[in-house]
């Protein structure tokens, strides 16, 4: 379990992170969100001990990093995959982790076998693709095999067949009764992965809730109308207060009037439906609805709101005893 608790960190005249309190529990697939300079990656390197909090606290199994005896047991992290000894092959990278933290040496072949890395594991690190740089963290992060994982955009560079895999992988963790937590700027994979979501904005708490309370909470509400009588329908919508535009499929998209009501203007006047379906934002458009009032850094047209222009992963990736900025220490 991951605990945070009224944690701050400033830099500067900045206040990154904002009197942040949140718990990540086992069993579940956590989804960490938030627009450009939210605070996401800083909120992931306190908790993994990169940086030191200005106040409250952050721990893992009720310890802080640094009191971890041995931090690859409990915990995985993947926060910059690039973040390796460029010269080392895939296979000595693993090996030099699994030393300092008393793993055996079949531990590392089991991890590249579970990865997919058994044809590189002896290539140097430094040629590798950022796809398979990622899948070498990842092995990193399971080498342990930890209870606990922090992942920072893990599918990042994976083509389609690999993004399933991570995603088939970290819901078969948790159904193990591990803690996943992991971000991503991918608004329609996160939908299909994240079983709970936290969502921040200028450091601070915005949603604590399922995925499905999420997208709920949403405003952007519609019903789906396909009738052959789509133009009396509409005009009886339109009349009735509810709003009209074309659909796909030659159907009506309303909004501001609930299903039933739709129904029973049809009924009333005898018109036939052929669908009368109420319809959920998308993760993605609930997201940019609800942390409108929290983006930092505005652009040009929708650019400020568009979930693909979020935080970026920190330069730096976690060591068995702390941070390992460019892969060394």
């Amino acid at each position: 379990m991951i605990e945070v608790d009224d944690l701050s960190k400033r830099y500067g005249d900045k206040q990154a992170v904002d009197h942040l309190s949140f718990t990540v529990e086992p069993g579940k697939v956590t989804g960490f969100l938030g627009p450009n300079g939210a605070g996401k990656s800083t909120t992931m390197r306190l908790i993994l001990g990169l940086d030191r909090p200005g106040g409250g606290t952050a721990t893992i199994g009720g310890l802080r990093y640094a009191e971890l005896a041995q931090p690859l047991h409990t915990v995985g992290a993947l926060l910059e995959a690039r973040a390796v000894h460029s010269g080392r092959s895939a296979y000595h990278h693993l090996l030099v982790l699994a030393q300092t933290q008393g793993l055996p040496r079949r531990r590392v072949q089991e991890v590249i076998d579970l990865i997919g890395l058994h044809e590189v594991a002896h290539k140097r690190a430094g040629g590798f693709s950022l796809g398979m740089s990622q899948r070498l963290g990842i092995a990193a992060a399971l080498l342990g095999n930890p209870a606990v994982l922090v992942l920072d955009e893990p599918v990042n560079g994976l083509d389609p067949e690999g993004i399933r895999w991570i995603r088939d992988l970290m819901k078969r963790l948790a159904a193990e009764g591990r803690t996943v937590f992991v971000s991503s700027h991918l608004m329609n994979e996160m939908a299909v992965t994240a079983d709970h979501l936290i969502v921040i904005g200028r450091g601070r708490l915005i949603a604590n809730c399922s995925t499905q309370e999420f997208i709920a909470r949403s405003s952007q509400k519609a019903v789906r109308v396909a009738s052959p009588d789509r133009v009396r329908l509409g005009q009886l919508i339109a009349a009735e207060g509810g709003r009209v535009s074309d659909g796909t499929d030659g159907a009506l998209a309303v909004t501001d009037l609930p299903a039933p009501r739709i129904g029973e203007l049809a009924a009333r006047e005898g018109l036939v439906l052929h669908e009368l379906s109420p319809q959920l934002a998308s993760l993605e458009e609930a997201f940019m609805e609800l942390t409108r009032d929290s983006v930092e850094y505005g652009g040009q047209g929708h650019a400020a709101h568009d979930p693909r222009h979020l935080t970026s992963p920190a330069a730096s990736t976690l060591g068995p005893d702390g941070p390992i900025e460019g892969g060394k220490r």
